[in-house]
């Protein structure tokens, strides 16, 4: 039988041999966490290759905030805060990955070498999905029940239960509109729609989502649950972080997202002797 991967156009990702480290690049002003420290040319460049030497497998750029009671950009300035992507595309040995649900922002992201496309949105979209089947790219769908990342959200069944009829549903959806099922990486979406225990229990539960084989990402860098759960303020919950993807890699996640890709990089190498080998 062959091995699984996630297929991002001409790279792929096997599954099941190790954890692949998701480096984190905001070029946005508000981000909650490190907003407004990589918006120039200059410094997003030093910062994605600065990630690429500490250990990322992908970087992911963003250029719209999507901190609780953000106001997002709109299309217009995203496209100019992403007016160099294609500097970092060619910079980097490692792929790119554009954090957009627009389409428009996908086909620029696409024309400028990215391979991946994390949507946030929470919606099957049929433009995306064209996109994402006529291209190759890989696509990141995430759990996301409401418009704003604050907003609360009813589970009567349980947080774990609703994350699995999302991907359940978005899996059937993305098949029907000729997505192939290496293409496509799921993502929980911790700390969206859900309050800290509902996140708490959301990451106890991540062994029991059934993914059908592709890829699973946690991406709970230095969100809020993390930090009340733990007590660390939001300047200093880096090692709360790597306890986060430790527990994520033996619950069966595939890949990490994370702000400190050098700390979690070590963690996450430690983790896959253990739970991997």
């Amino acid at each position: 039988m062959p091995q699984n991967v996630f297929r991002c156009r001409d790279t792929a990702f096997p599954l099941g041999c190790r954890t692949y480290i998701m480096g984190i690049l905001n070029l946005t002003p508000d981000s909650f966490s490190d907003g407004g420290l990589y918006v120039s040319r200059e410094a997003a460049l030093v910062r994605a290759l600065e990630m690429q030497t500490e250990g990322a497998d992908l970087i992911d750029v963003g250029a719209v905030s999507t901190r609780p009671g953000s106001v997002p950009a709109d299309e217009a300035e995203e496209l100019r805060r992403l007016s160099f992507l294609g500097e970092i595309c060619g910079a980097l040995s490692v792929p790119v990955s554009v954090d957009t649900y627009r389409p428009r922002i996908v086909e620029y992201a696409l024309s400028c070498g990215a391979k991946i496309i994390n949507d946030v949105s929470g919606e099957f979209n049929p433009d995306m999905a064209s996109l994402v089947r006529e291209s190759g790219c890989g696509y990141i769908v995430m759990h996301s029940p409401t418009r704003n990342a604050g907003d609360a959200f009813a589970y009567p069944e349980g947080v774990v239960r609703h994350v699995q009829c999302f991907f359940d549903e978005i899996m059937a959806r993305l098949s029907d509109a000729g997505v192939l099922p290496q293409n496509i990486c799921l993502d929980p979406g911790f700390g969206f729609g859900k309050n800290t225990q509902e996140n708490l229990l959301l990451l106890q539960g991540l062994d029991a989502l059934d993914t059908g084989g592709v890829c699973l990402l946690s991406a709970l860098s230095r969100k809020r649950f993390v930090r009340v759960l733990t007590d660390a303020p939001a300047e200093d919950c880096d090692a709360a972080t790597a306890a986060g993807c430790v527990i994520s890699v033996q619950k069966g996640a595939d890949m990490v997202r994370v702000h400190n890709v050098r700390d979690c990089a070590r963690a996450v190498r430690l983790a896959d002797l253990v739970y991997r080998t």
